[in-house]
């Protein structure tokens, strides 16, 4: 007994007509595999025929008759089929990579290319720009002096360009060089690729720490850092005012005129800043080097563009 799909259950006997009818069939029908598993036929009825005409072709006689293997011939004849179709396709592959592999070679040399061109004609801009600003300010100075309220005038936007790092500055400074640790071939299994470079948060670090110190100006690889000075990164490089810079980088701090760089040391070392670096400088080989200098110069930033600005309330006033 067996269920239907669209009646009740049924005797197997009871459904057609009589034995000699069209649509009878044995009741032991369901069972041919157990019975032909007692009989010995284990090989489907399509295997033992492949597997007679084999033994049939070694012994030399005829295959017995039977119907012909059209799937084996059709599998046979695809897989040549097959190997050409996918031999086709890695040849078109590999001749579409070596087409673009010029191509990609030509493009990357002139975006290498038009970047350092234009990255020289920024510094050039820059260089200028420094000058100008050198000349305004001298000449500004020296009109300045021709009166008393000038004079006032001229000691006021002193204090307010130092403070705006809008002024160029000299002075003993204290230098500190990060580097990047050196590559090691093959590396440590226990370390990233990515571990022994220099990152922005590093350098962030370190600058907080040289201000807390007591530095008066700061600059990294020549770059003035203002008050709105963003240290960020992009890719594998740091940019410090949208600027991008390169290892090794070097923070000097200018000390200011009441300090000394050895003022400034002493109380830098020790800083939680300080015991950051030496940190990473052990563990990762990231190098760390402090010096000093007799003297330096940072030259000015440029000016502020500030969205919102209000006039400061005098002393007193509610």
């Amino acid at each position: 007994m067996r269920q239907r799909r669209d009646g009740p259950v049924v005797p197997e006997e009871r459904r057609g007509p009589t034995p000699g009818g069209r649509g009878w069939r044995r009741p032991d029908a369901s069972m041919s595999l157990l019975a032909d598993l007692y009989a010995g036929k284990v090989l489907d009825p399509g295997y033992a025929e492949a597997a007679a005409r084999r033994e049939a072709a070694r012994a030399g006689g005829a295959a017995p008759p039977g119907r012909p293997d059209r799937r084996g011939r059709t599998a046979r004849a695809g897989v040549p089929l097959v190997l050409v179709l996918a031999g086709m396709l890695v040849a078109v592959a590999g001749a579409e990579v070596r087409r673009s592999e010029p191509l990609a070679a030509q493009q990357r040399s002139r975006l290498v290319a038009e970047i350092r061109d234009r990255t020289a004609r920024t510094d050039a801009l820059q260089r200028r720009l420094d000058a100008l600003r050198d000349q305004t300010q001298r000449q500004r100075a020296v009109a300045l002096a021709r009166s008393a309220a000038g004079q006032r005038a001229r000691e006021e936007l002193a204090v307010a360009g130092d403070a705006a790092a809008a002024t160029a500055v000299s002075g003993p400074a204290l230098v500190v060089t990060l580097d990047d640790a050196p590559r090691q071939d093959p590396a440590p299994p226990d370390r990233r690729d990515d571990e022994g470079r220099v990152y922005d948060q590093d350098l962030q670090i370190l600058v907080n720490g040289l201000w807390a110190a007591g530095a008066t100006a700061i600059g990294i690889n020549g770059q003035r850092l203002t008050p709105t000075t963003a240290i960020r990164t992009a890719g594998e490089a740091i940019l410090v005012d949208y600027r991008p810079l390169g290892a090794p980088y070097t923070v000097t701090a200018l000390a200011g005129p009441a300090r000394g760089p050895a003022d400034l040391r002493a109380a830098f070392e020790g800083s939680a800043a300080e015991r950051r670096t030496r940190a990473l400088e052990e563990r990762y080989g990231i190098g760390f080097e402090i010096g000093s200098r007799s003297r330096a110069r940072l030259p000015g930033a440029g000016s502020l563009r500030l969205r919102y600005a209000r006039a400061p309330r005098p002393e007193g006033a509610s």
